[in-house]
């Protein structure tokens, strides 16, 4: 299958490519390698999966030097122009779109950049897809749609209107936009809504990165809603295993859908939208605490009011992938936190007088 892996310097993107490449697939992927975090982060991924990133060229395709089955592009999806000109020349059977403006906080100060990138760039994804009839469009939503939803676990059938972010709105809106392609052009596309995604090769401004990042600092850590925090902690390999499967099987009409009573997560045409999650809540203290125990040190905790724009818990019901998938994470949080503690150890090269000292460190 020849698969464009969209945001492929990402860390979701690249855990996904990196799969669907050993499992041998073709993929292209592409990226604009914005400057929203730490760029080297970005290209040591790229690396990763044979990219030089002093070789990029704008527009131009990179052949990979680890996997003869990946090219990449650097490309932003807000160019239209280069971005017909790649679904013509490339001819896939399916799209896995990741790329966008991710961050909720960051939405309130740049609102811009999120309609630029999750509306403008999704929009030149769709037409692509219903021009080059492309068998599958699979696209990252997120589990900020629920916004004031209180009702437990979250459901994709639970009604979803009340972001409390531009970048949960975007979101919510490139689920409504996907329903009108699988309307009007029977495209079949499937919206995923990640939960807190966390992992080697993770994001700098989630908080598993930012919480282990201090405390090996001797810094001190923030902690909204006064620590009075919940998130279903997902591990990348669950997530990366939860999208293949939905990649190999197309969204479908639901023969049980009705116009009366509307679902919102399916329909009478091939569209779909699943959380992707472990199906668990897991206490912020508690993950923190796993955190503390894989470095050997406690962290300096400051606690402080919920901040605009966030919700206080997140809980993914995943019973409808489990049913019609067989999806079923694996990966604990004690295991995912030292696997991820682990990588950034060696990433971020902690000298070895420095471990000495934190294993030396009285764990309370």
């Amino acid at each position: 299958m020849k698969v464009l892996v969209t945001g492929t310097a990402g860390f979701i993107g690249y855990h996904l490519t990196k799969y669907l490449l050993e499992r041998g697939d073709e993929v292209i992927g592409i990226d604009n390698i914005n400057d929203y975090y730490d760029v080297n982060l970005k290209y040591g991924r790229l690396a990763e999966t044979g990219i030089n990133g002093l070789l990029l060229e704008y527009g131009k395709a990179l052949k990979s030097t680890k996997y003869p089955n990946y090219q990449f592009v650097k490309l932003d999806l807000t160019d239209h122009g280069k971005m017909k000109k790649l679904f013509k020349g490339c001819h896939f059977d399916a799209v896995c779109n990741l790329a966008a403006q991710a961050g909720v906080r960051y939405s309130l100060t740049n609102p811009r950049a999120y309609i630029d990138s999750n509306i403008t760039g999704f929009l030149n994804i769709l037409e692509c897809c219903r021009t080059h009839n492309i068998k599958h469009l699979v696209y990252a939503s997120s589990s900020s749609v629920y916004g004031l939803n209180k009702r437990m676990p979250f459901s994709a059938s639970h009604q979803a209107n009340h972001p409390v972010s531009i970048y949960a709105a975007t979101k919510k809106s490139n689920e409504l936009m996907a329903h009108t392609y699988s309307h009007l052009f029977k495209l079949p596309t499937t919206g995923l809504r990640f939960f807190t995604v966390y992992g080697p090769w993770g994001r700098p401004d989630m908080a598993p990165f930012l919480f282990t990042k201090a405390i090996l600092e001797h810094k001190q850590i923030d902690i909204f809603n006064n620590g009075k925090m919940k998130r279903d902690f997902t591990y990348i390999d669950d997530i990366v295993d939860g999208i293949v499967r939905v990649i190999d099987h197309p969204a479908k009409k639901s023969v049980l859908w009705d116009a009366a009573v509307p679902d919102p997560s399916s329909s009478n045409v091939p569209y779909r939208v699943f959380n992707i999650g472990r199906g668990e809540s897991v206490d912020l203290l508690e993950f923190i605490s796993e955190i503390e125990k894989n470095i050997g040190e406690i962290a300096s905790k400051n606690y402080m009011p919920m901040q605009n724009g966030d919700v206080a818990e997140t809980w993914a019901d995943i019973s409808v992938m489990k049913k019609m998938l067989a999806y079923s994470p694996k990966v604990s949080v004690s295991e995912g936190v030292r696997n991820f503690v682990d990588w950034y150890k060696e990433f971020y090269m902690v000298t070895k007088n420095r471990q000495s000292h934190l294993e030396t460190a009285v764990y309370h």
